[in-house]
């Protein structure tokens, strides 16, 4: 494509070279510029891409992108934009001939929920025999095929490229997590959304290099209903008048206030060996009754946002029923199906307020015993130790303490600054530093009506000793053990 054509749609100005020139691909990571790219100079956290401006072109660069002036040799053309951010965005969607408009397309921000809602309207669409992909905390799904990403929400580059490659592959609709960051960074711009959805506000990402303080998290999660044709809105949150004030969207809400479009009440939990969930009626613009097959009174709120969105699409309310009943998310108090009359999930709960939300929804089944598997990171501040092993003392009948991400410690001294904060607490735990084998104990030794939670790894399929990541799978280690234990 010529240099002129991707600059469509965006206000720039020549200080050097011919905008004719034909790119072959667009480059923001100066360590992959090829021959005839077109290399855009982000500002980062700990760089700067002007600082490798003239390592671009000695590679072979046709074009720089650049916000700041820049001394180079050589005849690439250098084009100059207020912002390489915006600029990134805008010439991704040119250059992969705007995707988006062959989509639907659903973004969701908040600060907890977005990936089970992800999940929750990727299900519904399915049962409903509509194709689409998924962008976020999991990576970039298209189909049964993965892409790691480094971000919840990516350079807007490989946001393009996503949804073109889901266009390829037949997909409908496209499903992202908008991250107050992506946001922020431009990673979701020149995308007219279809649908934007709010999940809820709380304490967060607050300073360091992600924002300076809570109002500006707000303003930038804010940002996405500027973006969007129709904001679909927790209208139980007490922030969600802010969020939208400033909205150029049409506005629907949810919840259990009297005055939501898409309004629960009568909820109540589900319980069953190797099925946690809950339950609610819902009223206003659809009316019916839905079981949700994920745990805790917080996934109503998740359900009905992907209500919301579903119904304004107009997909039936079998589709509905059917996708949430049905509904699971990977490493998020995903149930794994053992044979015994226990139950047994994954969570990626990894710091002391993720395992208080996790334990405490579980609490609320009533269980035989609530047992706990977990470790903690290496190379992390000793304090987040001593604050989970507090926190599974306090809630759990049984803590089982075993290897996480060890990185560059020794396993056993990790364990021993988790028993600082157990030692606070009247809660029973044992010891088994190898994770496979601390599973193995669980099983082992599970009762009719226990929950086991193993938390930690959640989604990740690997385990990192001294700066190397080996493969492993929580999942497979389970179905390892099921068939030695036959």
């Amino acid at each position: 494509m010529k240099l002129s054509s991707m600059l469509k749609g965006t206000d720039y100005t020549v200080v050097r070279g011919n905008t004719e020139v034909e790119i072959s691909d667009i480059i923001y990571d100066s360590r992959k510029v090829e021959k005839g790219c077109a290399f855009v100079c982000l500002k980062g956290y700990n760089s700067d891409g002007h600082s490798y401006a003239a390592d671009a072109v000695e590679k072979g660069a046709a074009a720089l992108i650049v916000s700041d002036d820049v001394d180079v040799e050589g005849d690439a053309a250098i084009i100059k934009v207020d912002d390489t951010r915006e600029a990134l965005a805008r010439i991704s969607a040119e250059f992969f001939s705007h995707p988006a408009r062959s989509l639907k397309t659903i973004a969701i921000t908040g600060t907890k929920g977005k990936t089970t809602t992800v999940a929750m309207i990727k299900r519904i669409l399915e049962c409903a025999g509509i194709k689409s992909g998924t962008v976020g905390t999991l990576g970039i799904i298209i189909g049964d095929r993965l892409i790691k990403t480094n971000n919840t929400t990516p350079e807007s580059y490989e946001v393009q490229k996503a949804m073109r490659e889901m266009v390829k592959e037949g997909c409908e609709a496209m499903i992202i997590e908008a991250s107050s960051i992506g946001l922020k960074w431009h990673r979701v711009d020149a995308i007219d959304f279809d649908y934007g959805i709010f999940t809820n506000f709380s304490h967060d990402h607050i300073g360091g290099a992600e924002h300076k303080d809570m109002q500006e998290y707000l303003e930038c999660k804010a940002m996405l209903f500027k973006k969007c044709k129709k904001g679909i809105i927790n209208r139980d949150d007490e922030k969600w008048q802010e969020i939208t004030k400033d909205a150029t969207c049409e506005i629907e809400t949810f919840g259990f206030d009297e005055g939501s479009d898409y309004k629960a009440s009568d909820d109540k939990l589900l319980s069953k060996p190797g099925f946690l969930g809950v339950q609610f009626r819902l009223s206003g613009k659809r009316e019916m009754d839905v079981d949700v097959a994920i745990p805790g009174h917080f996934s109503v709120y998740n359900a009905l946002s992907a209500i919301g969105v579903c119904a304004d699409m107009g997909i039936s309310d079998e589709a509905i029923k059917e996708g949430l009943k049905t509904v699971a998310v990977k490493g998020r108090v995903e149930i794994v199906p053992v044979p015994g009359n226990y139950t047994l999930l994954i969570d990626y709960a990894h710091n002391a307020l993720s395992m208080e939300n996790v334990l405490t929804t579980l609490r609320q089944y009533k269980p035989n015993r609530l047992i706990t598997l977990f470790g903690a990171g290496g190379n992390r501040p000793k304090v987040r130790r001593y604050e989970m092993g507090e926190t599974s003392g306090r809630l759990s009948d049984l803590s089982v303490i075993t290897e996480d991400n060890s990185r560059f410690e020794d396993v056993m001294d990790i364990i021993e600054d988790i028993k600082v904060g157990l030692s606070k607490t009247d809660g029973k735990y044992v010891v088994v530093p190898n994770r496979k084998d601390a599973i193995k104990y669980c099983i082992e030794n599970a009762q009719d009506g226990d929950i086991i939670v193993l938390a930690g790894k959640g989604h990740e399929d690997y385990q990192e000793i001294r700066g190397v990541k080996y493969h492993m799978d929580e999942r497979e280690l389970i179905a390892e053990i099921l068939e030695e234990l036959k």
